[in-house]
Parts: structure tokens; C-alpha cells; sequence
């Protein structure tokens, strides 16, 4: 018979702590350094990518090569719009199930040796090894210690690279490549710590997306300066025109309004909303991925335009129509969603309307 006492005894302890409800939902988050071992090789690539994308003030482009006949390049960091004669780093790309050994690096220290040597491209600045798992210990030693690293690379050249580097060529380690090699500088070669490199990719506008948790706090957005800035042209005027267009009377600046209190509260009002709009553009640029505000205004854009369409009584009604309905919409798709205000769909409003997307006062209404 069972006896249940004992039962209790092995049961599992479960893990102590404050639940809530997203773990119940969802079950406990995993580790972001678990997290990617589940990416697939392509996915650890265009991760390692977005990371080094985002050293603007390093590089003038970076450049992913993929697929076969790509030299031993795969990420690369062009310091300037020379490419490879203006200097550039190599950031290459291994998602394997144990840490980064030895004998994973020599044919990939052979290709840049070999296809530096035949003048395909300029020796990088700086050659990283991006490992999903890590550096083994011994590789660890290797690359603190180029001389070492050269020698080890020397002696198993022939088992690892000869016949790997290129099809139907035996690459022998003598002669003028032998010189070339041996005045070669290996302290070139070093690797990339994985958990500086989530730290570092939790700063760009691509980690949200990556790894989910959320987006940051938002800033309290600025008010608009006590002068219009040129940015604001098209919007400005459009606003003043649906203002005439209500009022029967000219209304084209800032003082023509002081008679008119009512108008005077809107048009600072509207400002505002534009303000918030983009400081929420803003916010995007920096947090999720290029495109996503974007794609906000467009869906802001397609739930709006019917309003803005239909005949109204004059400009301003139009106006108040338009932003009202923007208020209804949802836009729960968008990645930024759970940071968009209110005032920001009215400002969004206001930018389209700079662009002329959005039009108050129609010609056909003039």
C-alpha cells in the first residue's frame, strides 16, 4: 500500500518567492544567456549584428556577409566610406552547443591569412569571436598569448585549414605565405564576453523586440519653445487655416488670435500634442526597431482618413473630428503601444497634417 506521508516527503519543493501574475501567464522568464542559445545559428548572426549597428560614433556601416564563398567575413564594422581600406573589425559569428574550442578557430584564422595575403581585402583592426556559449578555457589562454596562438595555429594548419579554405586548392603553409603568416599580427584576435555583449545590446533600439521584458520609462515629454520652429511650418499653417475657415477671417500668426480666447487655448493645446508625438518618435529611435514609429503614424493614418474625408462644417471641425477619432484607435499591433498617450494620437495627427497626409481645409472647400 502507498503510504502518502512518504509521498509528501519527496515531493517537490518548489521555488520560493513573489509569483505573479505574468509568471502564471507565461511561467518564469528565462535567463537572457539561456535565451540565446535557443536562437538559430542566422539569429545569433543578426543579433550579434544589431549590437554592433548601434556603435554609430565607431562605424560608418556594418555590413553582414552570409552564406558560403564569403572569405572569412561575416560581421563586419566599416570605420569609414573607404570599406576595408578605411579600416574595418570582423565580428565572426559561432552558435555552437559547447563553448568556442581551438579547434573550431584555425580554419577561420586561415581564411583571413590567406585572403589578406592574395589582397581580396585589408587585415582587420580588430578580429572578434562571437560565441553563443563562450570561450573554452584552453582557446581563452590562446588568445591572451598571440605568439601562442600563432604557433598552435602553424602546427595544425595542415589537419584544419590546407584543404578547407578554398575548393579544389591545397593552401601549403610555405614559401611567401609562410613569410606572410609569421609577420602576421595574431593580437588582432580576440573574443567577446557574451554577457557584456546582452548588456550592450539591452541599450539598443532592438533588445525590446529580442528578448521582450518591456519597454523602458518613458521620458516626461518637453512642451513646445515659446517660438515656432521651422519644423512645425506646415502644421502651423494648416492649423491657421482650419482657424479661418471657422472664424470667416484671416487668421495667419501667433497675435491674430489674442482676440479670440477660445482659439487661442486650442492652438496651444494642439502644439502640445504635437510635441508629445514627437517625443515619442524620439523615444522609438531609441528603443525599438527603425520603422516602428512609422508604422504607428501609418496606422494612425489608416484609422483617421475616412474622417478626415467626409464634408464637414469648416476646417476646424475637420480638425476635431480627425483627432477625436484618432483617440478611439487602439494600435495594440504596435510594439509601442503600451507607451502612446492620447495626446500622442493627436500629435500624430499634426505630424501627418506636416506632411500634408492629412489636409483641413481642402481646395474644393476653399
Amino acid at each position: 500500500m502507498i503510504d502518502i506521508d512518504e509521498l509528501r516527503k519527496i515531493a517537490p519543493n518548489p521555488q520560493k518567492g513573489l509569483y505573479t501574475a505574468g509568471h502564471v501567464s507565461f511561467g518564469i522568464p528565462i535567463p537572457k544567456t539561456r535565451r540565446v542559445e535557443l536562437f538559430s545559428p542566422s539569429e545569433w548572426e543578426e543579433f550579434t549584428e544589431e549590437w554592433a549597428s548601434s556603435f554609430e560614433s565607431i562605424y560608418y556601416q556594418v555590413k553582414r556577409f552570409a552564406g558560403s564563398g564569403d572569405q572569412g567575413l561575416d560581421i563586419v564594422g566599416f570605420i569609414s566610406n573607404n570599406t576595408f581600406k578605411g579600416g574595418w573589425d570582423n565580428y565572426q559569428c559561432k552558435h555552437y552547443n559547447a563553448p568556442l574550442a581551438h579547434s573550431d578557430i584555425w580554419i577561420e584564422i586561415a581564411k583571413i591569412i590567406y585572403y589578406t595575403f592574395h589582397g581580396e581585402y585589408t587585415p582587420p583592426r580588430k578580429y572578434y569571436f562571437v560565441a553563443s556559449k563562450g570561450i573554452g578555457t584552453k582557446l581563452g589562454k590562446m588568445l591572451a598569448n598571440p605568439e601562442t596562438l600563432k604557433k598552435q595555429c602553424n602546427y595544425n594548419w595542415e589537419k584544419y585549414c590546407e584543404t578547407k579554405i578554398t575548393e579544389n586548392v591545397n593552401v601549403k603553409l610555405k614559401g611567401d605565405l609562410l613569410n606572410y603568416f609569421e609577420n602576421f599580427n595574431f593580437s588582432i584576435f580576440i573574443s567577446m564576453s557574451l554577457v557584456d555583449l546582452i548588456e550592450e545590446h539591452s541599450k539598443t533600439a532592438f533588445h525590446a523586440v529580442r528578448f521582450g521584458g518591456g519597454l523602458p520609462v518613458r521620458p516626461k515629454p518637453d512642451g513646445p519653445p515659446n517660438e515656432i520652429a521651422p519644423t512645425e511650418s506646415r502644421y502651423i499653417e494648416q492649423i491657421y487655416e482650419a482657424y479661418s475657415d471657422h472664424a470667416g477671417e484671416k487668421i495667419n500668426d501667433v497675435k491674430s488670435l489674442k482676440k479670440n480666447l477660445d482659439l487661442k487655448k486650442d492652438f496651444l493645446r494642439q502644439r502640445e500634442r504635437f510635441y508629445h508625438a514627437e517625443s515619442l518618435r524620439n523615444f522609438a529611435r531609441d528603443t525599438v526597431p527603425t520603422g516602428t514609429f512609422e508604422n504607428l503614424q501609418e496606422e494612425i493614418f489608416q484609422g483617421v482618413i475616412d474622417t478626415c474625408k467626409i464634408n464637414h462644417d469648416d476646417g476646424l471641425v475637420r480638425m476635431h473630428a480627425t483627432l477625436s477619432q484618432s483617440v478611439s484607435l487602439s494600435a495594440t499591433s504596435s510594439p509601442l503601444s503600451i507607451v502612446t498617450l492620447v495626446q500622442d494620437k493627436q500629435g500624430i495627427c499634426h505630424q501627418l497634417a506636416n506632411e500634408d497626409r492629412l489636409i483641413w481645409v481642402p481646395d474644393d472647400e476653399d
